[in-house]
C-alpha cells in the first residue's frame, strides 16, 4: 500500500517521497505507488546484477549459445517457420563454433553457407537479422538484382562487403566475422534462350564465388568504384556467413513436374494431382530442381545448406500480429499506454486485418502498412483528449462500415464514424 501521511498525500511505497517531492508517482496493484527515482534506482541494480552475472553486454564478442537456445531466442521474434528456425540455429552455431575453434585441428572445416527459398514475406530476412542480433556480429543486406558483372553498369560483388564493413564501423577484423544477407538471390538465375552476355545472371553467380568460397578480397572503402584514388582494404571472407534468399517464382512449378515424373503405378504410386495443393511443396527442392532454375552447380555447391520457409496462412499471420515480443499490436499498445489509454483489439478485427494481409499477397509485410493506415486518425485525435480511457479495434472499423469504440474514463460513449 502506499505510505500516507497525516495530509493524506499519496506517496512512494518505497522511499516515502510525496507526489510534490518527485517528477512522476507510477500507480501499481492494491493502491502501491513508486517514484522515477527509485524506478531510477532499481534499474540501476538490475543493471549492475546483470553485468555480473552475464558480464558487459555491449561487447564485440561473439555470442556463441546452444542451438536449442538460438531456436528458443528465434521463437520469440518469429511465428511457425519451425524447421526452418531448427536448420538455421545448427547451422549458424556450427559456421561460429567453427570460426571460434580456429585452425585447432588438422581437420578443415568447412564453412556452411545457407540458401533460404520462401515466399516475399514469409520471414527469410528477419531471421537473418534476428540471427545476427543474437550472435553479437555485424550484419548487412544486399540486393542481388543491383549487382553486375565487373566492368558493367550496376555493383560490383565487392560492394557487399563494403556495407558489412560500414555495419561494423570500418573495423575489419569484426566485420570478418559478420553475417551478409544476399536478398533476391533467385534474380541472378542463368537466363534463358538469349544469345547476349548474360552479365546481370551467370555472370553475377561467378562473380559471387570467391566471395562465398572465402578469399582476401580487395574492397573500395569510402567509395562504390575502384580506382587508384580509392583506398582499398583486404578483407578474409573465411569467417563470413553469406545466407541467401529469394522467392523463386517457378520453381514449384519444377519440383512439381519432377515429382509427377516419378509417380508409378501401384500402392505406392502418388495422384499427379496430389503435388498441385501442397502448401509445402517448397521443402521437397533438390539442387537438381534448382539448377534446372538456372542457379549453376559451382554456386549452388557453396550453399550446402537448404532452407524452406512455409507460406503464411490466415492463422500464422494473426499470430504474428500479436505473439512475438515486437509484435506490431504490443507496440501500439505500449505508445498509447504513455498516453493512459488502454487499445485492445477484437478477434474478428484480428481475422479481417490477416485477411486483407493475405489479398496483399506480400506475407508479413502487409501487415505493418494495414495497421498504420487505420491507426494513423486515432494516433491523431486521441492525445489531445484526456477523457478517453480505451479504444477497441472492431472489424466494422477495418472493413471501412464503422468506428472503433472509444470509452471514456468509466462510460462508454457512441461509435467513433469512419470518414
Amino acid at each position: 500500500m502506499a505510505i500516507k501521511g497525516n495530509d493524506t498525500k499519496i506517496r512512494c511505497s518505497f522511499c516515502g517521497k510525496t507526489e510534490d517531492q518527485v517528477r512522476k508517482l507510477i500507480a501499481g496493484p492494491d493502491g502501491a505507488y513508486i517514484c522515477d527515482d527509485c524506478v531510477a534506482i532499481c534499474s540501476e541494480i538490475i543493471q549492475e546484477e546483470f553485468e555480473d552475472l552475464y558480464g558487459e553486454q555491449n561487447t564485440d564478442e561473439i555470442n556463441l549459445i546452444k542451438p536449442k537456445e538460438i531456436k528458443a531466442f528465434l521463437d520469440d521474434y518469429v511465428i511457425g517457420q519451425d524447421e526452418a528456425k531448427k536448420v538455421l540455429s545448427v547451422a549458424v552455431y556450427n559456421h561460429y563454433k567453427r570460426v571460434l575453434s580456429g585452425a585447432s585441428s588438422d581437420i578443415e572445416l568447412q564453412k556452411s553457407n545457407i540458401l533460404m527459398l520462401g515466399p516475399t514475406g514469409s520471414g527469410k530476412t528477419y531471421l537473418a537479422q534476428t540471427l545476427a542480433k543474437l550472435i553479437n556480429v555485424p550484419f548487412a543486406i544486399a540486393d542481388a538484382t543491383a549487382l553486375t558483372e565487373a566492368g558493367y553498369v550496376g555493383e560490383d560483388v565487392e560492394n557487399i562487403l563494403l556495407r558489412l564493413i560500414q555495419a561494423a564501423d570500418y573495423d575489419i577484423e569484426r566485420a570478418e566475422h559478420g553475417i551478409i544477407y544476399i536478398d533476391e538471390i533467385d534474380k541472378i538465375a542463368k537466363k534463358k534462350n538469349t544469345m547476349s552476355r548474360d552479365v546481370s545472371g551467370e555472370s553475377v553467380q561467378q562473380e559471387l564465388l570467391k566471395l562465398l568460397e572465402g578469399s582476401q578480397v580487395e574492397v573500395p572503402v569510402g567509395s562504390n568504384q575502384k580506382n587508384a584514388l580509392t583506398p582499398m582494404a583486404t578483407v578474409d571472407t573465411n569467417n563470413i556467413l553469406f545466407i541467401c534468399g529469394g522467392a523463386f517464382p517457378g520453381l514449384d512449378d519444377i519440383i512439381k513436374e519432377r515429382l509427377k515424373k516419378r509417380s508409378t503405378m501401384g500402392f505406392n504410386s502418388h495422384l499427379k494431382d496430389e503435388f498441385d495443393n501442397d502448401p509445402d511443396i517448397l521443402s521437397q527442392v533438390t539442387t537438381e530442381d534448382l539448377r534446372n532454375f538456372g542457379m549453376i552447380p559451382e554456386f549452388l555447391g557453396r550453399l550446402p545448406v537448404l532452407v524452406s520457409l512455409q507460406g503464411l496462412t490466415k492463422e500464422l499471420l494473426m499470430r504474428i500480429l500479436k505473439e512475438p515480443k515486437n509484435a506490431i499490436l504490443k507496440q501500439y499498445k505500449r505508445l498509447l499506454e504513455l498516453d493512459e489509454v488502454k487499445l485492445e483489439f477484437d478477434d474478428d478485427a484480428l481475422r479481417s486485418i490477416a485477411r486483407k494481409a493475405l489479398e496483399k499477397d506480400t506475407g508479413a509485410r502487409a501487415l505493418r502498412s494495414i495497421i498504420e493506415d487505420f491507426m494513423l486518425d486515432i494516433m491523431y485525435e486521441i492525445p489531445k483528449d484526456d477523457s478517453i480511457g480505451q479504444v477497441i479495434i472492431t472489424r466494422e472499423y477495418i472493413e471501412g462500415t464503422g468506428g472503433p469504440r472509444i470509452l471514456l474514463r468509466g462510460q462508454e460513449i457512441p461509435l467513433l464514424s469512419v470518414q
